[in-house]
């Protein structure tokens, strides 16, 4: 019995060891909207190039109204494609310029997605944002839902953020791997672990952090580690009658969002003006949709439960 209780142990662990890209990162293909639009915004499809060429598909959206805009950056959760953010832009981020893409392999952007792919890929799109001839480039926030708070967490640590808002954070994805998978050894293992406790000290922008009332994905207490350690909190706030999967969409987290971004961007500009923000990569837009490209197969193998950011 001991033997196989080994073996089966074993198992377990290399299941997770091999399948780990699965666990952290469920991507989705299929939109959410069929044709998004901001009905605040003049919105159009941008396919972005990464670093290594690979080609990253999702929306920009600008105001109406003419001169340098205050902007945002969005980054999803572990199961979500963005095209929601196209339809809600208007609520959400009000006189702001908006660009929200998918990560690699989720919608039409075509790749695997990995946490070192997503930090850089994040910095490619802060820094294009920042070039953009709409959007004044000392006043860009980064938005990070879930998995997508960690990606901003670690934006905001590279690049002169201006502000920081993030949707149920979590302290890191190690963390919440120790308390799923609690026999066994997942610190040997994990290599995408988005461990947004380690930067949140040296962060310099505001921070407003957003908790559902309910939510069994990510505790309150791993986002208590975290907003413990984040040098410029300026609001923790939890979101009546929410759970985990609707507190994006809600009219009242919308408001929260829209009422924090909007004070910040109004104030004196804080960030240093020798603050450097690299020139993005030349032939980077490509002003036309790609075909959604199917996720890479993954060999079919039995694996423990998906780790906890399911949405």
């Amino acid at each position: 019995m001991a033997g196989f209780a080994s073996m089966l142990w074993l198992g377990l662990t290399a299941a997770v060891a091999a399948n780990q890209r699965r666990l952290v990162f469920n991507p989705t293909v299929e939109r959410e909207v069929a044709h998004p639009r901001s009905s605040g915004h003049r919105t159009r499809p941008v396919v972005l190039r990464a670093k290594d060429g690979t080609r990253l598909s999702g929306w920009l959206m600008t105001p109406k109204m003419p001169g340098l805009r205050p902007a945002v950056v969005y980054f999803g959760g572990r199961s979500e494609e963005v095209s929601w953010v196209v339809r809600d832009a208007g609520k959400l981020f009000p006189g702001m310029a908006v660009l929200a893409v998918n990560y690699r392999g989720y919608g039409d952007s075509h790749g695997d997605p990995a946490e070192a792919h997503m930090i850089d890929d994040a910095c490619m799109l802060f820094d294009w944002m920042a070039a953009h001839h709409h959007v004044d480039p000392k006043r860009i926030a980064v938005v990070g839902r879930s998995l997508g708070s960690g990606v901003a967490v670690q934006v905001a640590k590279e690049r002169p953020v201006h502000s920081v808002v993030l949707i149920t954070p979590y302290d890191s994805i190690l963390a919440l791997a120790k308390r799923k998978f609690r026999v066994m050894p997942i610190e040997y293992m994990l290599r995408h672990r988005f461990e947004s406790i380690k930067y949140a000290p040296t962060l310099k922008a505001p921070t407003f952090v957003l908790r559902a009332a309910s939510d069994d994905i990510v505790p309150h207490s791993h986002t208590d580690q975290l907003v413990a350690k984040l040098a410029r909190l300026i609001g923790d706030e939890t979101v009546p009658d929410s759970d985990h999967l609707n507190i994006p969409y809600l009219e009242d987290t919308q408001t929260r969002i829209a009422r924090f971004l909007t004070s910040q961007f109004a104030k004196p500009i804080d960030i240093p003006s020798s603050a450097p923000i690299p020139a993005p990569a030349p032939d980077i837009v490509i002003p036309t949709v790609t075909t959604a490209t199917a996720p890479t197969a993954v060999a079919s193998i039995a694996v423990p439960p998906a780790l906890p950011l399911a949405d």
